[in-house]
């Protein structure tokens, strides 16, 4: 997927099919087009230093909170939320299929922090889908290009610095959607019982 002497590519068996392979190659060689370019270098490599321990959601959770009462009691379930999200995915889900990365420590002119656990789902795909969803059922459908926005190029960042396939990034955002939508119906009923929360 990777040229051995730009990132050399991680030990083990990465592919999930010829289909899986080919989408990955070919997505892989779209974005090499802009690798090496200023602007996309710097703000995908940014989004993929502060999706690492979703940093970037919990930031906006707490900067949201700070702007009414209402958001300032979705705080701390959405740092739960997110808590039990991380575990589920990185404990559970990526310890199941534990396939390899692409590259042991992502493409050297985009340098990332090394991941301890296995490619597939991306991890921070899943928490950028989840948490953009959850939010969006809070905010209503007219912040959705905010949310999705930010959770998109976090998401699409992990295949830019080559630290996931393509693929993995897909699988990541489909189940944090799924997820997400889960914790919109427990944390609707926690709303119900008088926390606070409304719902679009």
């Amino acid at each position: 997927m990777t040229d051995p002497a730009v990132a050399p590519p991680a030990p083990g068996r990465p592919s999930l099919g010829p289909l899986v392979d080919r989408f990955d190659r070919r997505v892989d060689a779209a974005m090499e087009r802009l690798r090496g370019r200023t602007v996309p270098d710097r703000i995908l490599l940014t989004a993929s230093h502060l999706g690492d321990f979703s940093l970037v959601w919990h930031i906006v959770n707490v900067s949201r909170g700070l702007t009414s009462p209402r958001r300032q009691r979705q705080v701390p379930l959405l740092a739960v939320a997110l808590g039990a999200e991380s575990l589920l995915v990185n404990q559970g889900l990526k310890r199941l299929f534990d396939r390899p990365r692409p590259t042991l420590e992502g493409d050297p002119r985009l340098p990332v922090r090394r991941p301890s656990t296995s490619a597939f789902p991306s991890g921070h795909a899943s928490a950028a889908a989840f948490t953009a969803t959850v939010l969006t059922g809070w905010d209503g459908r007219r912040s959705a290009p905010v949310w999705w926005g930010i959770a998109a190029t976090v998401a699409a960042s992990r295949a830019y610095v080559r630290i996931h396939h393509p693929s993995d990034v897909v699988a990541g955002m489909a189940v944090g959607a799924g997820l997400g939508l889960a914790a919109r119906s427990l944390l609707r009923e926690c709303c119900r019982r008088g926390r606070g929360c409304r719902w679009s």
